[in-house]
């Protein structure tokens, strides 16, 4: 995440990307239920519609990547309950973690909200890999080693100068704090920029082992 950007890539430029009718498996902390950070991600979103080539992430969707599982077609049903039901037992003992955001983070491909404490959701993203290794026998795949928690505002779509988008949005908003009470397992159909996004599971931190179940991969 760091130095800060000179310039913006083209985060699609030279990414492998699912096809029409492919997927791929993802778990999610989903934000669409946390007003405090709903707010704060249209503040900042409302300070880049003046740049091109930023594709913003709708509302709905915003979120914290925690792993990607694999192509939907590699796992099997079994498998992904396996996946869910372990999840479900390892965050059966972990209490909703509070954190923060308001740190804006920069990288060629994006624009991000960054979390405090920084290692706050780390049991988050033991357990999924975890009941991911369990159920798969492998680990995902984490798109930034170590993993670092953070919320998506806008991928870039274009190079372009970095300096004038930093300085329209900043370094920091103003914080605002919410509770992370849940991990959703999710299937992405086709490309990323369609939002073709389909909840299979969700899971509540702190409560006996009972996912909700949305779907099927």
């Amino acid at each position: 995440m760091s130095p800060m950007p000179v310039d913006m890539a083209d985060r699609w430029a030279d990414r492998r990307e699912p096809a029409p009718g492919e997927g791929l498996l993802y778990w999610h902390i989903l934000l669409h239920d946390h007003p405090p950070v709903q707010a704060l991600a249209r503040r900042a979103q409302d300070r880049l519609p003046a740049f091109p080539g930023l594709h913003l992430v709708p509302s709905k969707w915003l979120h914290i990547t925690t792993l990607v599982v694999g192509p939907t077609d590699a796992i099997t049903a079994e498998q992904a309950d396996s996946m869910v039901a372990e999840a479900a037992r390892l965050l059966a003992g972990i209490p909703p973690i509070n954190v923060r955001f308001g740190r804006i983070l920069y990288h060629p491909q994006a624009v991000m909200l960054g979390v405090k404490p920084g290692r706050a959701l780390d049991p988050v993203f033991h357990a999924v890999r975890a009941a991911t290794r369990h159920a798969t026998s492998r680990d995902g795949i984490v798109d930034h080693q170590p993993w670092t928690p953070h919320a998506t505002l806008a991928y870039s779509t274009q190079v372009q100068p970095a300096a004038p988008i930093i300085a329209a949005l900043g370094r920091e908003l103003p914080n605002c704090e919410t509770n992370i009470g849940s991990v959703s397992l999710v299937a992405q159909e086709g490309p990323e920029r369609l939002w073709d996004w389909h909840p299979i599971a969700t899971i509540p931190f702190g409560s006996p082992p009972s996912p909700i179940l949305n779907g099927t991969v």
